[in-house]
C-alpha cells in the first residue's frame, strides 16, 4: 500500500466519521430529550439508546483509527472516554496506560493495533495499551484466541499472504502507517495472548 493510498484512506475515513457523527449526535439528544419528558420508555428505548450510543462509539474510534491524523495531540480523559464507551457494546475491554498526551498518529497506530488484537479474541479478552520511552505494546489476552498466521505474520513482513477483506483492513494499514512514521510493527502470538510492539 503506497503513501498516496494510505493518505486517499485516511481522507475517506475522516470524511464519511464526520458526515456521521453529527446526526448520530442528534439522535443521542433526541433520545435525551425524549427520555427526559417521559414520552417513550421501556425495553424498546433501552435498545435505541444504546445502539445509538454504541454507533456514536465506533465512529470516534474509527475517526482516529482511519481518519486522518493531522499534528494535534490526544489527552487520555479523550481516549479512555472513548475506550470506556466502545467496551459497554464489545466482548473487548481496552486499557490505557499512558497519562500524558499522545500524537494522534501515535494513538491511531495504537487504535488499529487494538483492533488486529480485536479480531483474534471472537469470545472477547482484554486489550492492555502501554507506551514505554516512546516503544508502544498493545497486548491482547483471551482464555481462546483464533490466529490467522498469514495475517499476524504480515504485520512483521509489511505484506502479506492472507485476502484483506473490509473486516481485516487494519492488518494492511497498521505495518503501512507505521513505515509512513518511521516505526516498525513487531506482532507475536500465543494460544492466549498477541502482543504487538511499534
Amino acid at each position: 500500500m503506497g503513501d498516496s493510498s494510505v493518505n486517499l484512506a485516511a481522507l475517506i475515513g475522516s470524511r464519511i466519521c464526520h458526515d456521521l457523527i453529527s446526526p448520530i449526535g442528534a439522535i443521542t439528544n433526541g433520545l435525551e430529550l425524549l427520555d427526559m419528558v417521559g414520552a417513550v420508555q421501556g425495553p424498546e428505548m433501552e435498545l435505541i439508546s444504546g445502539s445509538v450510543g454504541n454507533a456514536g462509539a465506533r465512529i470516534r474510534f474509527f475517526r482516529i483509527a482511519f481518519g486522518s491524523s493531522g499534528e494535534a495531540r490526544l489527552g487520555r480523559t479523550e481516549i479512555a472516554k472513548i475506550l470506556d464507551d466502545l467496551g459497554r457494546a464489545s466482548r473487548i475491554k481496552a486499557h490505557w496506560a499512558p497519562q500524558e498526551p499522545k500524537p494522534r498518529t501515535e494513538v491511531k497506530l495504537a487504535f488499529l493495533a487494538l483492533l488486529c488484537c480485536e479480531t483474534a479474541m471472537p469470545l472477547g479478552g482484554t486489550v492492555e495499551v502501554a507506551c514505554d520511552g516512546g516503544q508502544w505494546t498493545v497486548a491482547g489476552m483471551a482464555d481462546k484466541m483464533n490466529i490467522e498466521s498469514d495475517l499476524w505474520h504480515g504485520l512483521n513482513a509489511r505484506t502479506t499472504r492472507a485476502r484483506i477483506t473490509p473486516a481485516l483492513v487494519q492488518f494492511a494499514l497498521l505495518p503501512a502507517i507505521a513505515a509512513e512514521a518511521g516505526r516498525r510493527v513487531r506482532a507475536e502470538t500465543s494460544s492466549t495472548r498477541v502482543v504487538i510492539r511499534f
